[in-house]
């Protein structure tokens, strides 16, 4: 399923990839016109910076390690569009694999439970292909580096924790509806590899993605 899912993303990636590669030989098109199911109001080589919000949860079943908490990440960066239909991008973000339990806030427990899980946090860098096939309807790819620092087991048996941290990699891909120009939303599926020591902490995510452009 990983490794399905890691050939999706980069083919994802690589399809968007390939008509800007193509311009930039100078192959002649039609691409000075407005059209197109990706941001049809605008020109091909025109671009967008762009802000997501994501609310999930993750799945980490790895040893001792038995968990499905809430994840949310905060995603921002600039997309091409590099054909009629399809869009290339670089990313950047934070996100929170389940470090936080919000609805504590409506009780006497803890928020942060950083102290008491084992759920990944960091950064994220990459790129990101999106291809409209029809009306707003869209799929989509990302890929690229994960930093990320989380509390593990060195020895389960002994019940020892210490803080791992590494750069590691994400990939994911999703399907989703762009209402207008500005604004869509999307399911993904979102794999974080991460392993250190011996300790193995990737986790993959299942989200709810919001995304406007301006």
């Amino acid at each position: 399923m990983k490794k399905s899912l890691l050939a999706f993303a980069f083919a994802s990636i690589g399809a968007c990839a390939l008509p800007a590669f193509a311009q930039d030989s100078g192959t002649p098109s039609s691409t000075s016109v407005a059209s197109g199911n990706y941001q049809p109001s605008q020109v091909v080589g025109s671009g967008n910076w762009f802000l997501s919000g994501s609310v999930g949860q993750a799945h980490l079943y790895q040893g001792p390690y038995n968990e499905h908490p809430t994840t949310y990440a905060i995603n921002g960066g600039y997309r091409w569009k590099v054909g009629q239909d399809m869009g290339l991008g670089i990313e950047a973000g934070y996100n929170d694999l389940g470090n936080f339990k919000v609805k504590n806030a409506f009780n006497s427990n803890d928020v942060n439970l950083t102290d008491q899980r084992h759920a990944l946090r960091g950064w994220t860098a990459g790129v990101n292909g999106r291809i409209d096939v029809y009306q707003g309807l869209y799929v989509s790819g990302r890929a690229g580096l994960y930093g990320w620092r989380s509390p593990g087991y060195q020895d389960p048996q002994a019940g020892n924790r210490r803080d791992l941290s590494k750069v590691d990699y994400y990939a994911g891909a999703g399907v989703g509806y762009d209402f207008n120009e500005h604004f869509g939303l999307g399911v993904s599926y979102d794999f974080y590899h991460a392993k250190k020591a011996g300790v193995s902490l990737s986790t993959d995510t299942a989200s709810l993605t919001a995304e406007y452009r301006f």
